[in-house]
């Protein structure tokens, strides 16, 4: 797929360039549209003819053809008609389904292969985007291209056929005044570019100022809880009304541009038509011109000029088209930074041995959050990391898991960089419990199987019941049919927990992190948790990142956190002796001070 990046291209040709695949279906689709208007535009030039044979009779057009009858040449006429109307009718009937399939497939990969592309982006990219923003690029801009496609294409090539079929008709038919017809053209064509040149800012405008404001709507949605509990429903409702307003007004200075357009235009068709209707039928009176002639330009000349006044809707539709494709094409033109890697890891053979050598790492344009690290971890043991908010301790994760690379240093499992080992490989041997747990819209089972998809339902009941979830599933109005709705809400936020742990036990991976996985929940539900963590980490390598001492203590070796550096290390007895960081934090949780 060749997609070009920057101003340099234009967006036109960035969609041509991804659609090089449809190029078979776009010609047939244009050449339908072309047949359709070629036939669209014989009816006025059998009403000539028809004339011709009322006035001339045996010397009519039709009559030098060999057929002298006036009720056999209406015959013939009459015959042409219909094959006429019948070959547009087909060719509208085949434009369409070609055209408006076409946009339904061009969409639909569209959405696909962006949809696509953005999985394989890096956690950055979406830690500087809004979600709306991403959501109106793969919805409401893949849609605008959709309608352009689905009418505005016919209507710029049926335009062109119309200029050059009728053009050519004047100066093969009346070449004195076919100058008339075509002297508005030019003016015609100068102004629709001008437009096109004056609307694409604004319509550049109008998608950025509607992914603002889908941005709002879609961060407000997902923190309605949170607008509620603070009754900021007023602020909320002032602010949208601001984000709203100001697509509103870049939409308001779109369309009193484009608004204008074919008023302007229909100044210079009545001239045309006008100079026509006087000098052409000076002509026909002067007998310089048969009256067939005339009556088949002044009905041409309407059908040359009038289309040109839907140029406004259709320019208005294709900058629409434009402005969506640059952002689409822009978002498949970002570039994947993190390499797949293409050593294999299959799952079976992982023995779980983790080691960071010498590991740095920051945020971008911001300082360093871990520095020169070292810290190994034995295959099957389990280790636990603490350390204050900010230390560094889930970052070391996301390391792991590749969602960003190291800056400097290495990471290893079984001694294979993570660089050169496949990716998704990588991701299937390790099992992520987070504070944050993340329930799609769907059943309890589903979400219990979620990764591991072709899992039977026995597997998934066996999972919740070693996470101990089995029981209060069954006390669900539907148990494992149970809907949890968006992000789990209808659950708490234990059961939610204990479900992600399900989940992880059912993909069996042979790392297991757990970030903070008991730090939202009572002390029921952590016990709940700690006797099935206690089950699920032997003979696995487990690292335990915790604020709950409590949930660690029982660690092969806990490590201690600060700004970014391992500062203490050892089991929960060595630690206590030491008296340093950990020892303190002990006290401080046990409530010895």
């Amino acid at each position: 797929m060749l997609i070009r990046r920057g101003n340099s291209v234009h967006p036109f040709q960035r969609l041509l360039d991804y659609g090089h695949e449809y190029r078979q279906q776009i010609w047939l689709a244009s050449v339908c549209s072309i047949l359709n208007k070629v036939f669209d535009l014989a009816p006025p030039a059998l009403i000539g003819i028809a004339l011709d044979v009322v006035v001339k009779k045996q010397d009519s057009i039709i009559a030098q053809l060999g057929v002298k009858d006036t009720f056999g040449q209406f015959l013939i006429l009459a015959f042409l008609t219909a094959v006429t109307w019948i070959l547009e009718s087909v060719f509208q009937y085949f434009y369409n389904l070609l055209w408006r399939n076409l946009a339904q497939s061009i969409q639909h990969n569209l959405r696909l292969d962006a949809y696509s592309h953005l999985q394989e982006l890096e956690l950055a990219f979406f830690e500087e985007r809004s979600t709306g923003g991403l959501m109106s690029i793969l919805s409401d801009d893949v849609n605008q291209l959709e309608r352009f496609l689905d009418v505005g294409a016919n209507d710029i090539i049926q335009v062109l056929t119309t200029i050059v079929v009728i053009g050519g008709a004047f100066f093969i038919l009346a070449p004195s005044v076919a100058w008339m017809a075509i002297l508005p053209m030019p003016f015609i064509v100068f102004g629709s570019v001008a437009f096109q040149k004056l609307l694409a800012p604004r319509y550049a405008d109008v998608r950025e100022k509607v992914g603002l404001l889908n941005g709002r709507l879609s961060n407000n949605i997902s923190g309605i809880t949170t607008i509620k509990s603070f009754t900021a429903e007023d602020y909320e409702k002032a602010r949208l009304r601001q984000d709203s307003e100001a697509y509103r007004q870049s939409n308001t200075k779109a369309i009193a541009l484009s608004a204008a357009f074919i008023p302007l235009i229909r100044m210079l068709i009545l001239t045309a038509f006008t100079v026509l209707l006087i000098f052409g039928g000076m002509e026909a009176v002067a007998g310089r011109m048969s009256v067939g002639t005339y009556s088949v330009l002044v009905f041409l000349v309407q059908l040359l000029l009038w289309p040109l006044t839907r140029l406004g809707d259709t320019f208005d539709l294709y900058q629409r088209a434009m402005a969506s494709t640059n952002r689409i094409m822009d978002l498949l033109a970002t570039q994947i930074t993190i390499h797949p890697g293409n050593v294999p890891l299959p799952v079976e053979t992982v023995r779980g041995d983790v080691e960071f050598q010498n590991v740095s790492f920051a945020y971008q344009d911001r300082q360093p959050i871990i520095e020169n690290l070292s810290l190994h971890i034995p295959a099957g043991k389990t280790i636990a990391i603490v350390g204050s908010t900010g230390s560094g301790k889930s970052t070391l994760v996301k390391l792991l898991l590749r969602f960003y690379e190291v800056r400097s240093g290495n990471i290893t499992v079984d001694g294979i960089k993570l660089q050169d080992l496949n990716l998704r490989d990588l991701r299937r041997c390790i099992g992520l419990v987070s504070q944050d747990v993340f329930l799609f819209h769907g059943t309890v089972a589903e979400n219990i199987g979620y990764g591991s998809f072709d899992a039977t339902e026995k597997e998934i009941i066996t999972a919740a019941k070693i996470a101990e979830a089995h029981e209060f599933i069954t006390r669900l109005p539907q148990d494992y049919e149970t809907i949890v709705g968006e992000r789990g809400q209808k659950l708490s936020g234990g059961q939610r927990q204990r479900i992600a742990i399900a989940r992880a036990i059912l993909k069996n991976p042979p790392i297991l992190i757990l970030d903070e996985a008991t730090s939202a929940v009572d002390n029921e539900t952590e016990a709940a948790i700690a006797r099935s963590l206690k089950r699920i980490t032997v003979n696995r390598t487990t690292i335990a990142i915790a604020h709950r001492l409590s949930t660690i203590r029982n660690a092969d070796c806990i490590y201690v956190m600060e700004h970014g550096k391992l500062v203490e290390s050892g089991t929960h007895e060595q630690l206590l002796e030491k008296n340093g960081i950990y020892e303190s934090l002990w006290r401080v949780q046990s409530g010895l001070k």
